[in-house]
């Protein structure tokens, strides 16, 4: 039986704990995810040099789950443009885009509809990042498989012991027993969220979107985005909000470049050259 279908001990008479003791129990319970991470590391660390690999010879990071996971991957994903301005990563759900706010029956164990995707949207370029608590779900798998067939470079998320040759790798989120036997929406699920934020950051950092701890390459998408650009650009460069304004709307609301422009006192053009010649990491050029 897999770890994750084990009953927990400590959910012996948890349906009698009042309220707050029950929360006690579920934030106890919690920890064991963030717990988890830590002997996955050296794994993560293989595959956000992966996922950088991938993104520099031109191809993407595809993250690939069904039911909760497949959601997580969506949302991870999906934060990634608005947050580094790159559109590098991509997330697929079993079921399709029904499967992101309803249970689709049957979508997770369907692996030729994973296989046909897999084969219109693979590339031996990419990277694919399969999510599966139970590590034996069908269409996931079966998307993997398909991935390396393809030349592209697979890794497996998973909170159970399962062992795949075919893969490049794994990342083992050991998570152990659910409170609710089975019920992976809890630490399993925790675990997968912070492992994919790890990721995502990470590649991103690696990739020079960020400069000390600002999101150089935001979207300035609503007021909100536009007030935090201003505040990169002043904090980036020591000038006031307002100048830090004037160059966002000359580099075209790129803070990246904003900053750059203000730093080295040059236009929009030349500032787009720095950039490029230095792989688009602001630290060679204004340190």
């Amino acid at each position: 039986m897999r770890d994750t279908e084990r009953t927990n001990p400590m959910s012996k008479g948890m349906d009698a704990l009042t309220v707050r003791e029950f929360l006690k129990l579920m934030h106890v319970s919690g920890r064991e995810a963030f717990d988890a991470m830590g002997p996955a590391l050296p794994e993560l660390e293989k595959v956000v040099q992966c996922c950088v690999q991938a993104i520099r010879s031109g191809g993407r990071v595809f993250y690939a789950g069904a039911g909760t996971s497949g959601r997580l991957g969506i949302m991870d994903a999906s934060e990634v443009k608005p947050t580094f301005g790159s559109d590098a990563f991509n997330a697929i759900i079993a079921g399709g885009p029904p499967a992101i706010t309803n249970a689709v029956e049957g979508a997770e164990d369907d692996r030729a509809a994973a296989t046909a995707i897999a084969d219109g949207a693979i590339s031996a370029r990419d990277a694919v990042i399969g999510i599966s608590a139970s590590g034996t779900t069908p269409f996931v798998l079966a998307f993997l498989e398909e991935a390396k067939k393809k030349g592209a470079a697979a890794w497996l998320v998973s909170s159970n012991e399962v062992e795949y040759g075919f893969l490049d790798g794994m990342v083992k989120l050991l998570t152990g027993p659910e409170l609710i036997a089975g019920s992976t929406r809890l630490k399993a699920a925790t675990a997968q969220k912070l492992c994919l934020n790890m990721i995502s950051t990470a590649v991103m950092v690696q990739l020079g979107k960020v400069y000390d701890g600002f999101m150089v390459d935001v979207i300035a998408g609503n007021k909100k985005l536009v007030e935090r650009a201003r505040r990169i650009v002043s904090s980036c460069t020591g000038c006031d909000e307002h100048e830090a304004g004037r160059y966002l709307e000359m580099s075209g609301m790129n803070p990246k470049l904003a900053i750059v422009m203000s730093v080295k006192k040059v236009p929009k053009e030349d500032a787009e050259r720095l950039l490029s010649e230095n792989g688009g990491r602001l630290r060679g050029i204004i340190d």
